[in-house]
């Protein structure tokens, strides 16, 4: 099958063109903006894309099937195209990856405000570090793995993310509500996607819609530390098992510590000790999603007895590209780059790396740039957030003009806020600003640790930064 994708170079949509041309079909697909980390991967798979639309281009391709990205709406010339004509037909992402892979596989479903990618990673490494070939779909580009996807034995798991965004604008159901979840994860759960959601009682609900497509014998892992998600509780029709540090929960994380040599802890199943581990990853809510990923791959090969699954190869684990990524390093100087573009998930990375690195200066570049970072809901908790840095720089709203003055994030009144307990902080209207600001105020210091905050591209202010570091700080060791 001809399978077309409208907005190709998204994470989801780039590796699930990869997992479909691995089961046989060609796959070509078009996008407005093409970026790495998305366009290198497309380019070094020789998928074919185009920049921009254009609604001749379905006539002159001839599609089977148009896959529609949930970032495209009415108004884009082709999807107008597909709607006029009704001679191709289109489905939403999720549809169409239940349709080919997830229907018939005993699937792994990720789920979370956050983590979800690492913990989909994890998850998968686990799997295939104790002899298994599960298939896998990661919303991002895995260290571990040569892609973020690949379609595995047909009699083993395959482990996906389990996004609560919509699924295409003629499509708004949870994603997840597509994927046929046999174990199901729960990793946290708070507001976010202000621009589907009305509030936190909205999400829980989609989650909630979610729980109940759990079958009898699958199982339901749940942080027991989260009161939004114990909310959710009872889900009497299937097997709920708790994670989390309470004594209460059945996979209970204990004796945790971080420290410049890396993060230890336990894990205790059933209230027996399971093991010990120390590996590089920084903070506890790395350590969440490694119990995670530890009970579902466990279950999965070992439902009788997880603790059968052998965590020692965790040491090796390398993570996802954009989680505290680093992407210059002398002795004196860390610059790293990070997915985060959540509250929580900022003020975690934040309090970590003052863990791993004592003593050091703390400088933190935001970009407001997802559909709810760039609002002002959350303004007060952004602000409180990067207050965890000793300075901090925030780049201009994305796409401000698209919003009203009242519903966007004022980042002159967060840098006032900062600046009034005390942070050095500072607000820009364009990126370049903020890059030359950020060289000035870095130049000839030490001891530093820079961390770059994004979903997006920061306007390539990461990579320049990277690039002219040298000059900056002096030769590089890593």
């Amino acid at each position: 099958m001809r399978i077309y994708f409208l907005g190709i170079a998204g994470t989801a949509m780039g590796n699930a063109a990869l997992l479909l041309r691995s089961a046989g079909h060609e796959v070509f697909g078009s996008d407005e903006n093409v970026y790495p980390p998305m366009s290198d991967v497309l380019k070094e798979a020789e998928i074919p894309y185009f920049e921009g639309y254009d609604a001749n281009r379905i006539d002159m391709l001839q599609p089977d099937l148009v896959v529609v990205g949930n970032a495209l709406s009415r108004g884009n010339s082709e999807i107008e195209r597909l709607l006029t004509k009704k001679d191709i037909p289109f489905e939403s992402l999720p549809a169409v990856l239940n349709r080919f892979v997830l229907a018939k596989r005993r699937n792994i479903v990720i789920t979370g405000t956050h983590g979800k990618t690492t913990t989909t990673s994890l998850t998968v490494f686990l799997l295939q570090k104790n002899g298994a070939n599960p298939g896998f779909l990661i919303g991002g580009v895995p260290h571990d793995q040569p892609t973020g996807t690949h379609l595995g034995d047909e009699s083993a798991a395959f482990v996906i993310e389990g996004d609560e965004y919509d699924s295409a604008f003629f499509d708004k159901r949870s994603k997840f509500i597509h994927y046929a979840p046999h174990i199901a994860v729960l990793n946290n759960l708070e507001f976010d996607h202000a621009d589907i959601f009305r509030d936190l009682t909205d999400i829980k609900r989609t989650f909630s819609h979610f729980l109940r497509i759990i079958p009898e014998n699958g199982f339901v892992l749940l942080n027991s530390d989260d009161e939004n998600l114990c909310s959710l509780l009872p889900v009497p029709w299937t097997t709920v098992l708790t994670v989390g540090t309470g004594e209460g929960a059945d996979l209970r994380i204990g004796d945790f510590i971080e420290s410049p040599d890396g993060t230890s802890f336990k894990l205790h199943w059933k209230g027996k000790l399971w093991t010990t581990i120390k590996w590089s990853l920084s903070g506890l809510y790395n350590v969440r999603n490694v119990a995670m990923a530890a009970l579902a791959a466990g279950l999965d090969l070992y439902p009788e007895d997880p603790t059968k699954l052998s965590l020692e190869a965790l040491s090796e684990f390398q993570g996802v590209r954009r989680r505290q990524d680093i992407r210059w390093e002398n002795k004196d100087v860390v610059v790293m780059e990070d997915f985060g573009h959540h509250p929580t998930a900022i003020e975690q990375t934040l309090q970590a790396l003052r863990a791993r690195y004592p003593g050091r200066t703390l400088l933190a570049a935001f970009e407001p740039r997802s559909n709810t970072a760039r609002t002002n809901v959350l303004q007060g908790r952004f602000t409180k957030a990067l207050s965890e840095a000793d300075e901090v720089f925030i780049g201009p709203v994305s796409r401000a003009d698209r919003m009203r003055d009242e519903e966007r994030l004022d980042t002159s009144e967060m840098a006032q806020q900062l600046k009034a307990d005390g942070k050095a902080a500072h607000a820009f209207t364009e990126n370049n600003a903020l890059l030359k600001k950020l060289m000035i105020s870095v130049s000839g210091r030490s001891d530093l640790v820079i961390i770059f905050f994004s979903n997006g591209s920061f306007d390539g202010v990461i990579g320049k930064f990277a690039e002219h570091a040298p000059g900056c700080f002096g030769s590089s060791n890593s």
